[in-house]
């Protein structure tokens, strides 16, 4: 956990450890980290938005010779096709997914309620806006594939939100990533990211708490 954190608070230097490494391998190997966000179900807690920022700011940066557009196109596919395999393996275990002695060692209950929530709350939006969600866009594509939503109801949806976030994180990355402000405080940056991100997570978690509590009350005679 300690490594997966570092990566995430230092995500630019080590992605510059990539790229000298591995080469234009280096889009694949992006490619699979948000592709596995979301669709191998048991991995919400890859760096998602913030391996966006930083790819996009080294794109825009002539040292590293790589190609916004590739990262463009590549992190677009990735999202959609994680979010569509996720949305398949619940549609075809359904909830014996969550059952599974391998899956529910991963398989956080507590998200899931608060996916189910912001599903029956919403309604179909919240595929495209779950994307802007880290944690909850794991589990949002299992939870409307385990409900009667078709696959040709969820894809416009998925896509509109992928392309907003995919535009939004790379765009922020590539405009403003190389600013020397910016730059001299990147690891603030990502973790002013995370925060901000997280904020419909904590607001979910708390409305749901006090809903809770306003359940559980005695009713007063």
């Amino acid at each position: 956990m300690g490594t997966l954190i570092d990566f995430i608070l230092h995500i630019d230097s080590h992605l510059v450890t990539i790229v000298q490494t591995f080469g234009n391998w280096s889009y694949v190997i992006l490619f699979g980290i948000i592709f596995i966000e979301t669709g191998a179900i048991i991995l919400p807690f890859l760096p998602g938005d913030s391996l966006l920022f930083a790819a996009a700011a080294m794109a825009a940066s002539s040292v590293y010779h790589l190609n916004i557009w590739i990262f463009v196109v590549g992190f677009l596919i990735a999202c959609v096709a994680g979010d569509s395999l996720n949305f398949h393996i619940s549609k075809h275990l359904g909830h014996a997914a969550s059952q599974n002695a391998f899956l529910s060692k991963y398989i956080n209950e507590k998200r899931m309620h608060e996916a189910e929530e912001l599903f029956d709350r919403t309604g179909d939006i919240i595929i495209t806006l779950a994307r802007f969600m880290p944690i909850i866009r794991t589990f949002i594509p299992f939870v409307a594939g385990g409900s009667t939503m078709t696959y040709k109801r969820f894809l416009p949806y998925n896509l509109l939100g992928c392309a907003a976030w995919v535009a939004l994180c790379c765009g922020a990355g590539y405009w403003f990533g190389n600013f020397p402000f910016v730059k001299a405080h990147f690891s603030v940056i990502i973790i002013a990211i995370i925060v901000v991100s997280l904020i419909p997570i904590v607001f979910t978690g708390i409305r749901s708490t006090i809903k809770g509590k306003k359940k559980s009350a005695p009713e007063e005679d």
